[in-house]
């Protein structure tokens, strides 16, 4: 610290009445910069000016790097959410088509005719379950694909027989088993029996 200098607050009976200065930047002469300038005042100008338009280009060319880089990240950050986005889907994906059959065999205890007032508690109970289940796969995006009385979609049925070439006026009559689309796209289709709509 040199004599006169005003880094430490000046204390006055135990409380702080100035606080430090701030003491002028100094600037850097040619020498410290390296740089060795001629006596003619024109030619030393016409130095600095070089230097400084050497220096400008550096600065623009620098600059024109970050935002480069800054663009890379920017593009980067957006495909990392992207594929995590794509992932969590995927995943969702799989574990409902998982428990498609767990949906299949509900159906199946449904298609039971309870004999007993036992049974009835029982298929109610099973009822129940199978409503929770559902709720929580539709707010995943599934649905199920219509089926008994619609024309014949082979992207959304299947058919238990193979239809006719000309599969025109094909009615679905009959669901063996229940199709669904997971966010718009078919992950089960519906097993269906078909008839012509005139035989129907």
């Amino acid at each position: 610290m040199t004599e006169g200098s005003t880094d430490e607050p000046v204390v006055f009976e135990g409380e702080i009445v100035a606080e430090p200065v701030e003491t002028a930047r100094t600037v850097p002469g040619p020498h410290q910069l390296g740089l060795e300038l001629p006596d003619d005042p024109d030619q030393a100008v016409s130095l600095l000016l070089r230097e400084l338009a050497d220096a400008r280009a550096d600065a623009d060319g620098y600059l024109d790097d970050l935002r480069r880089l800054a663009a890379d990240f920017d593009n980067y950050r957006k495909r990392t959410a992207r594929e995590q986005a794509e992932n969590v889907e995927r995943a969702s994906e799989r574990v409902v088509r998982n428990l498609l059959p767990v949906l299949d065999s509900f159906d199946a205890a449904f298609a039971h005719e309870p004999q007993t007032p036992t049974e009835e508690k029982l298929i109610a109970g099973m009822r129940s379950t199978y409503h929770q289940l559902f709720a929580e796969l539709q707010k995943e995006g599934l649905e199920v694909i219509p089926a008994p009385g619609e024309p014949f979609d082979p992207e959304i049925h299947e058919a238990v027989s193979s239809p006719p070439a000309d599969d025109r006026g094909l009615l679905v009559v009959a669901e063996l088993r229940r199709g669904y689309r997971l966010k718009g796209r078919v992950v089960q289709a519906a097993l269906v029996a078909l008839d012509h709509a005139d035989d129907a």
